[in-house]
């Protein structure tokens, strides 16, 4: 099969406003839908990136401001990463800590500078500089200058018992190809050119397994161009003895599902149809958008869902 790289990654919040505030005002991220949980419709599902969207740039959130603190660990994506443009790891450590954030980790890994915070739920992000930034168009209003907008993902962490099985799925079933390894973490590229994606499998033997909650990652999608495409995916998936969902509309892009052998939730999006299939671009994330199953329950939902400012 022929993946792009990341589609987007869907993490656990607590507090909607809080996560709307942190990624798109100390961020310079986009709302680019508000929407609802398709499957719990009582809560929303948030989507941020780049002015328009652009698959690649998209992290999205399950606001639950009741459910239980979940502790990130083994079998799941316990780490995501922010390209920056070279030389913008400087303005990043300053902005960052004039928002009153700590630095929680720093250092160089495989050759590239990083550093990481925690974000409102304590979930690890971090930036890395990199001098292949994937071309995105930095969110209208931001006060992040254009210069330093961040520029999609450059990848995630998967914390693994072992990593021999899951680095087999992605080579021979998902085209991905091993980079290089340091010390237990081994490093998978997918994709090609700027927009690929670095896939850091890190081996913990003795690792607490990780449960599920606010301040973890529900699971990450991978990009493939369309509904054709998916459905080849699907057929491989399927022939390899893996247990993957029907495809599943999600109106925004189209969706398969399956559990890699180590754990973590993968998904198969397809690019189309994109986020203006319901919104125009200047207009994206301004209204709660309802698929029209939910639309006559929208004046209970907006009676029912905290406001975001």
């Amino acid at each position: 099969m022929k993946l792009a790289g990341i589609h987007h990654v869907t993490a656990i919040a607590s507090n909607p406003a809080a996560n709307a505030a942190f990624y798109t005002q100390v961020l310079g991220l986009r709302l680019v839908k508000k929407t609802v949980n398709f499957d719990d419709p009582g809560t929303y599902h948030l989507y941020y990136g780049d002015d328009v969207g652009i698959p690649g740039t998209i992290l999205t959130f399950f606001p639950w401001p009741d459910a239980r603190r979940g502790t990130p660990g083994v079998g799941q994506v316990t780490g995501f990463a922010f390209r920056v443009p070279a030389g913008s790891l400087s303005f990043w450590r300053k902005h960052l800590e004039s928002a009153g954030l700590a630095i929680a980790e720093e250092g160089t890994r495989f050759g590239e500078r990083f550093i990481g915070i925690q974000d409102p739920d304590k979930f690890v992000v971090e930036f890395i500089e990199t001098a292949d930034a994937a071309s995105t168009t930095p969110a209208r209003g931001a006060t992040i200058p254009p210069e330093h907008a961040l520029c999609g993902f450059h990848g995630a962490t998967l914390s693994l018992e072992a990593q021999e099985q899951t680095g087999a799925i992605l080579t021979k079933l998902m085209g991905a190809g091993l980079e290089s390894s340091e010390s237990n973490r081994f490093r998978y590229t997918l994709g090609d050119g700027p927009g690929r994606a670095r896939i850091d499998l890190l081996c913990l033997p003795a690792g607490r397994w990780g449960t599920g909650g606010t301040g973890t990652v529900h699971h990450i999608a991978w990009r493939t161009a369309d509904d054709a495409s998916q459905v080849a995916a699907r057929t491989e998936l399927v022939s390899a003895g893996l247990n993957v969902s029907p495809v599943i509309d999600r109106n925004y892009f189209h969706s398969i599902y399956y559990r890699e052998p180590g754990g973590v939730l993968f998904e198969i999006a397809t690019d189309p149809p994109g986020f203006a299939v319901d919104e125009s671009p200047d207009t994206l994330g301004s209204k709660l958008m309802l698929p029209e199953w939910l639309e006559p329950h929208r004046p209970a939902l907006e009676a029912t869902l905290p406001p975001l400012k």
